[in-house]
């Protein structure tokens, strides 16, 4: 009797293209092969890619090499390149590395087992489908911890910002119906799933396609009366599509976390109008006021763009004061990068690619300083944190709290009398800061000064 063909996965990018790499695994188990967790160890890779900006795509492409490198060693059989790189690239892929076995765009991952098959028999793939052909659910195989899973709501994008390929890449906003997404999320409740995190492009577009309004503040609803999750975490939150509604039920239900993810890329409002976005420096300062009125102790999240083309010294000084100003939670900023198709990689006049990193760099070094005065501000506070393992070379433990989405945010490194298990909520009292981490004891309960960050 032969043994079973070992598959493994590497998964790049967000958690939207992690959802689909999930949907392919499950497909894969029940056809019959054995999912290997080291891709390395396995006969056949598949390589789901991201293709978003330039980092991205070169991340991708360092993974295809190396494991093309294993190939050509004998170590591995096939090598398999899905996800956005592949929908957007394939005819490249094909060209430059015809050692890659097959290559799969976004509309033919529902096809995933019958290429794997095609490929174990000596041919060589290359299938691209229509976009809206991308199954939006099914079954899973859970990639990350087994507590803390991802929860798509919607795929593609309306949006049309000038410097976003996601449009042309995974096709227009379309939302899955309220009673399956909520039936997937008791499905895993049931598997004993703790943080559900709700993501999409765009999450407060959730509904408008299907039944002609935004329905992301009633799916909440619906989301919290399920027992098992603790944590209800939104990312992806469109500025002008924050409703009072969606407010209102973060800040009435315990289960939704008081964190929401707001990507506002800038605050100039020429810089955003050449963006094709919404908003200038008033109106978003505005929007910060009021969500944090509304829903007091909300951590809110936000991404920048810096070095857009066009972007002047004075507009870059803005951003800076907006910055300093606003006391984000959490924020990233990234290099503005061209991507070709876009209307903004026809703009001038463009900021030189080294200036476009330092002025990245100026926006991070003040949010750093943002975020060490807030990090000083909970020393001595209580937090509840999910437990998600053992750091052994710091001897302690790690996890993060309501105020940190997975990946993305920091942690809290703490040590503990009791062992703690993986997936726990436990009490920690915050004794020190570690760069822009904290560090703490736990203790069996909220202490006097406790607090919900």
């Amino acid at each position: 009797m032969s043994l079973p063909i070992k598959v493994g996965m590497v998964s790049l990018g967000c958690p939207k293209n992690q959802v689909d790499a999930e949907i392919m695994l499950h497909k894969i188990k029940e056809a019959g092969f054995q999912l290997e967790t080291d891709a390395g160890l396995s006969d056949i890779v598949i390589i789901n890619t991201c293709g978003f900006i330039e980092s991205a795509k070169q991340e991708a492409i360092d993974q295809i090499l190396e494991f093309l490198t294993l190939k050509q060693e004998g170590r591995i059989k096939k090598v398999i390149v899905t996800g956005c790189l592949a929908e957007r690239y394939a005819e490249e892929i094909v060209k430059e590395m015809p050692e890659v076995d097959a290559v799969v765009g976004l509309g033919c991952n529902g096809d995933i087992v019958e290429i794997l098959k095609s490929t174990l028999s000596g041919e060589e793939v290359c299938r691209i489908g229509e976009k809206c052909d991308l199954p939006l659910e099914g079954e899973r195989v859970l990639y990350s911890l087994p507590f803390s899973a991802y929860l798509k709501i919607a795929e593609g994008c309306d949006n049309r910002c000038a410097y976003c390929a996601i449009p042309s890449i995974r096709g227009p906003f379309r939302s899955r119906p309220m009673e399956n997404i909520v039936s997937e999320a008791e499905s895993l409740a049931a598997r004993g799933v703790k943080e559900l995190i709700i993501v999409a492009q765009d999450t407060t577009k959730y509904g408008q396609d299907l039944y002609g309004e935004y329905k992301l503040a009633e799916l909440l609803r619906k989301l919290a009366q399920i027992e098992g999750f603790t944590w209800i975490r939104v990312l992806y939150a469109y500025p002008e599509r924050i409703t009072d509604e969606l407010l209102q039920v973060m800040a009435e239900e315990p289960r939704i976390a008081k964190y929401l993810d707001i990507p506002l890329q800038h605050c100039d409002g020429d810089i955003l109008k050449a963006m094709n976005r919404p908003g200038d420096q008033k109106s978003l300062k505005a929007l910060i006021r009021h969500v944090r009125e509304m829903v007091p102790g909300i951590t809110l999240r936000t991404t920048l763009i810096a070095g857009f083309p066009g972007e002047t010294k004075d507009q870059f000084k803005k951003l800076c004061q907006f910055v300093r100003d606003m006391r984000f939670d959490r924020l990233g900023c990234f290099a503005y990068s061209e991507e070709e198709g876009t209307p903004a990689a026809e703009m001038e006049p463009r900021v030189p690619e080294e200036e476009r990193a330092r002025r990245a760099e100026i926006i991070t070094e003040e949010q750093n300083n943002v975020l060490s005065r807030k990090n000083d501000a909970m020393l001595g506070k209580t937090v509840q944190v999910l437990v998600e393992g053992y750091d052994r070379w710091g001897e302690c433990w790690f996890g993060r709290s309501e105020a940190d989405a997975p990946e993305i945010d920091g942690k809290i490194f703490f040590t503990a009398g009791k062992k703690p298990r993986p997936g726990q909520f436990v009490w920690v009292r915050i004794d020190e800061t570690m760069d822009l981490d904290l560090t703490g004891v736990q203790v069996e309960g909220p202490e006097e000064g406790s607090a919900e960050v």
